[in-house]
C-alpha cells in the first residue's frame, strides 16, 4: 500500500514539474527577439502587411499572450502539439519521424558510457595505487576534459577519411536496395563514430564516479567486518561493495539518461544524424515556436521518466532505503 501511495504521489509530482516546464519553457519562448510571422512571409517571398496579419491569424499568434498560453496548454494534456510553422506539419509527426534515430544514438551511448565506465571505475578501485588505476584515471581525465566536436571530427579524420572504415555522415547509405538484416548492418556501421563519440565523454563520468565511490565503500566499517568474518573476496565486493557503492551511479544516470537526448544536439550536428536534436537547432534558428516547445517537453519528460525509475531502483538496490513521500 505504501509502495502504491509512493508511485501515485511520484506520477502527480511529475505531471506538475510538466506543467511548470511547459509554461516557464512558453514564457521563455515568447520573450526572445524575432518574430516567427516575419520568417515565414520572407521564405514565400511576401512580407506586406496583409499578409503577415494571415500568417499571425492563421497560427493564433495576434492573440494575447496569456490566451495562447491557456490554449497551448490544453493543448498539450491532449497530447496535441500544435503546427510546425516551418513545416505546415503537425508537431507530433515531425518528433515521431525523429525521436526514433535520436533514442537509438543516446541509448547505445548510454548503455555503453553506464556498463563500461562502472566496470572501469571498479577495477580502478581494486587496484588503486597500481599502473592499471593510474592508466584508467589518466584516460578518463583526458576524455573527460576533451572537447565533444573535437573527439568527433577526429574520428572521422581517423576512421572514415584516412582508413575508409567507417561513413561519416548519416544513419543510412543513399540510394541502392538492401535486405532487412543489410540495412540493420548497414544503419549499425553509421552508428559506431556517433556513439563512441558520445559515451566516450559520459564514460569517463562514470568511470571517475565509480572509483571514488567504490573506495569510498570499502572504507566503511561493515566491510571491514565481513573481511574480518572471513567472506570470500568476491562475495564481498558483490554484495557488500559494489552493491553499495551504485547509489550515487543510479542517480547520475538517472539525470544523464534524459540529458542525452537533449544533449545529443551537438553530435548530431557534427555526424548530420537525423534526429531531434538538430530539429530542435533548426526550429531555434527558424523560431519554429510549437516545434521548439514540443521538443522541450518531451525531452524535460524523458527527465521526470528516468527519475521516476531511479527512485525504483533505490528500493531494489538497498532495500533498507525507505520509500518516503
Amino acid at each position: 500500500m505504501a509502495q502504491i501511495r509512493f508511485l501515485l504521489l511520484r506520477l502527480m509530482k511529475a505531471v506538475f514539474v510538466l506543467l511548470a516546464v511547459t509554461i516557464f519553457s512558453f514564457a521563455l519562448i515568447r520573450a526572445a527577439p524575432g518574430d516567427p510571422a516575419m520568417i515565414i512571409a520572407g521564405d514565400q517571398g511576401a512580407v506586406d502587411a496583409a499578409f503577415l496579419e494571415e500568417v499571425r491569424a492563421r497560427y493564433g499568434l495576434d492573440r494575447p499572450v496569456y490566451e495562447q498560453l491557456a490554449l497551448y496548454v490544453g493543448q498539450v494534456a491532449r497530447l496535441d502539439f500544435g503546427t510546425s510553422y516551418r513545416f505546415d506539419r503537425p508537431v507530433i509527426d515531425l518528433i515521431a519521424e525523429r525521436l526514433p534515430a535520436t533514442l537509438l544514438l543516446t541509448m547505445s551511448a548510454f548503455g555503453i558510457a553506464v556498463a563500461a565506465g562502472v566496470g572501469l571505475g571498479a577495477f580502478a578501485a581494486r587496484h588503486v595505487g597500481k599502473w592499471q588505476d593510474a592508466v584508467i584515471t589518466v584516460f578518463a581525465l583526458l576524455f573527460f576534459a576533451l572537447p565533444l566536436f573535437w573527439v568527433g571530427l577526429m574520428g572521422i579524420l581517423v576512421f572514415s577519411v584516412w582508413l575508409g572504415w567507417l561513413p561519416a555522415f548519416g544513419m543510412s547509405t543513399v540510394g541502392g536496395a538492401m535486405s532487412p538484416l543489410g540495412q540493420a548492418l548497414d544503419i549499425a556501421r553509421h552508428l559506431v563514430l556517433p556513439t563512441t563519440t558520445l559515451a566516450l565523454v559520459y564514460l569517463a563520468t562514470y568511470t571517475r564516479m565509480t572509483r571514488a565511490s567504490v573506495l569510498e565503500v570499502m572504507d566503511l566499517d561493515f566491510v571491514r567486518t565481513a573481511r574480518a568474518k572471513g567472506l570470500p573476496a568476491g562475495r564481498i565486493w558483490r554484495r557488500h561493495i559494489l552493491k553499495n557503492a551504485m547509489l550515487p551511479i543510479i542517480t547520475l544516470a538517472s539525470l544523464q539518461a534524459g540529458h542525452l537526448v537533449g544533449g545529443a544536439v551537438l553530435t548530431e550536428t557534427v555526424f548530420a544524424w537525423p534526429g531531434i536534436g538538430r530539429l530542435a537547432f533548426d526550429a531555434l534558428l527558424q523560431r519554429d515556436y510549437n516545434l521548439l516547445l514540443a521538443i522541450f517537453i518531451i525531452a524535460s519528460a524523458l527527465v521526470v521518466f528516468f527519475n521516476f525509475i531511479a527512485d525504483i531502483l533505490y528500493g531494489l538496490a538497498d532495500p533498507r532505503i525507505e520509500v518516503t513521500t
